[in-house]
């Protein structure tokens, strides 16, 4: 006999969908230009700035809840350390994106009310700290371990399709080194991380689990 996923395990599966669709959001809407120039402090000053970043804020923040309702469907140790890696992760990575957020954009506002460029500096000198560095490296290496031990849980556990959680893991493996990409590179891996989590999700929304 099998019964049905439970309500907390489906708003794990609508948060695992909704996170990836905000993965997604984050490049296509996010200005690309020379950061160092007029045009980047009006690219970051911009609305579309702050939109982009607040979206992948909150996909994280899906994504913790998501792997929440996950847990609460697999019931295995493998799958709770990958919450708890996910959750650590993300706590590291947030401030960082607050200050891309909130900060930059104040610095851009007023090198483009100023017509200075060379406050942009300012965001370089945020964005290399050493602490700030090592908080977000930190944070994104534990959310590709949490996703990766996720994908391993859902393989293990007979209740999903073996490979259903395999593309969010891939994206969040690749979330660091696709900072060095091509702007379409970048949007390429939101859609990975899309197809990812709409795969996942879905999955989830279906599963049926053994009483």
């Amino acid at each position: 006999m099998t019964t049905s996923v439970s309500p907390r395990a489906r708003l794990g599966a609508a948060s695992l969908i909704g996170a990836g669709i905000l993965f997604l959001v984050y490049p296509v809407l996010r200005p690309y230009s020379d950061e160092t120039t007029m045009e980047g402090a009006r690219a970051m000053a911009s609305s579309a700035w702050m939109a982009s970043h607040l979206s992948a804020v909150a996909g994280f923040i899906l994504l913790t809840l998501g792997l929440l309702g996950l847990h609460q469907m697999l019931g295995q140790r493998l799958s709770l350390r990958a919450v708890v890696a996910t959750w650590i992760g993300v706590g590291l990575t947030l401030p960082y994106y607050g200050a891309e957020v909130f900060g930059l954009n104040v610095i851009a506002r007023r090198a483009v009310q100023t017509q200075d460029a060379s406050l942009l500096e300012l965001a370089n000198e945020f964005r290399y700290g050493p602490a700030a560095m090592t908080m977000f490296g930190v944070g994104l290496v534990l959310l590709g371990v949490g996703t990766v031990m996720a994908a391993v849980a859902v393989r293990r556990s007979g209740l999903l399709p073996r490979w259903s959680a395999l593309p969010l893991a891939a994206g969040f493996i690749l979330f660091l080194p696709q900072f060095f990409g091509t702007p379409a590179l970048r949007m390429a891996h939101g859609a990975l991380i899309a197809v990812g989590g709409v795969w996942l999700g879905v999955a989830l929304w279906r599963a049926r689990r053994l009483p």
